[in-house]
């Protein structure tokens, strides 16, 4: 963390977006130890977690060295450990490069955000390690929401009969995610709306034919303007992810069915696409403001009326 002070407005449980903290370390300049009425101080929620920690580090030092050298391995050990075993030890992690995460974070049984009324009908989140938010919103829109593990087969997402998929988040190479790129060609061809963000934009895009690759340092942070190529709004983007697509504002390489809908105005890379005659539509960011700028939330109403417009197509 690059700011000079981290926790001082403490923790609450309605904060969390996950089942658990997946976070391998943390670093920083100094750690907070303040706890509002009715928060949890960050260091007793750090321990609770058992997150290794490291604090007074110079942690700009660590950005401007990262921004110059590219993303690298990295450890955390105790200072009695002699300099030549932590660099085996570090040497000896995977590189993110053909790593696969997203299965390791995903749910490992189904399970359902239930809405009041069932004949809203239900949308499948493929969860790659999604976000609580992201399904809210969904449920919030009047559909029942369905969370499948990363493994589930088509076959188990198809006989829930869902109006619509949703591909969530997640980390580690996308290209490593087995069998995700076949899967949502597959849901897809079946004639359903599929909405990604983040790996979900990754994992579609590859569904089509296209192909990603690794960033220096990745997108991090919560204030990446990304320009809509359609209305030519900047949009002001969390996001959080080491990889891109490949191609530019003019298209994407191997996946001559999308379009390219959204382009980050820093690096010129690849934020949004849509498919030319499907209702399937994905972003790079996070749209889902949990936390972040709620600049992109229509995009889950875009969803709804994919979803929507198909139901009244097929029942018409």
């Amino acid at each position: 963390m690059t700011a000079p002070m981290i926790g001082n407005y403490g923790t609450q449980p309605e904060d969390d977006q996950s089942r658990r903290t997946w976070v391998a370390g943390f670093v920083l300049r100094r750690l907070s130890d303040a706890a509002p009425r009715g928060r949890e101080a960050l260091p007793a929620y750090l321990q609770r977690h058992q997150v290794p920690t490291l604090i007074g580090v110079d942690t700009r030092a660590i950005t401007r060295h990262i921004r110059e050298l590219g993303a690298m391995r990295a450890g955390l050990f105790m200072a009695t450990t002699e300099e030549p075993e932590a660099m085996q030890r570090v040497q000896g992690e995977a590189p993110m490069d053909g790593r696969e995460l997203a299965t390791k974070v995903s749910t490992p049984t189904p399970y359902s955000l239930e809405q009041a009324d069932p004949a809203a009908g239900r949308v499948v989140c493929l969860d790659y390690g999604v976000k609580r938010r992201s399904l809210e919103l969904i449920r919030d829109n009047g559909f029942s929401v369905i969370v499948m593990p990363a493994v589930a087969p088509v076959e188990a997402i198809l006989s829930t009969d869902p109006r619509g998929i949703f591909v969530s988040n997640g980390p580690g190479d996308p290209a490593a995610v087995p069998g995700a790129a076949e899967k949502i060609r597959v849901l897809s061809d079946a004639g359903l709306p599929v909405f990604g963000i983040c790996l979900g934009l990754q994992l579609i895009v590859r569904a089509f034919g296209g192909s990603t690759y690794k960033l220096p340092y990745g997108h991090r942070g919560g204030n990446h303007p990304v320009k809509n190529l359609e209305t030519g709004v900047v949009e002001i983007t969390s996001q959080n992810h080491g990889f891109a697509v490949r191609g530019t504002g003019a298209g994407v390489e191997g996946a001559i069915q999308l379009r390219v809908t959204h382009v980050n105005l820093n690096d010129g890379t690849i934020e949004g696409v849509a498919h030319e005659s499907r209702p399937v539509f994905a972003v790079q960011y996070h749209p889902e403001s949990a936390p972040g700028p709620h600049d992109s939330r229509y995009l889950f109403d875009r969803f709804v009326q994919a979803m929507h417009t198909t139901a009244s197509t097929a029942t018409g």
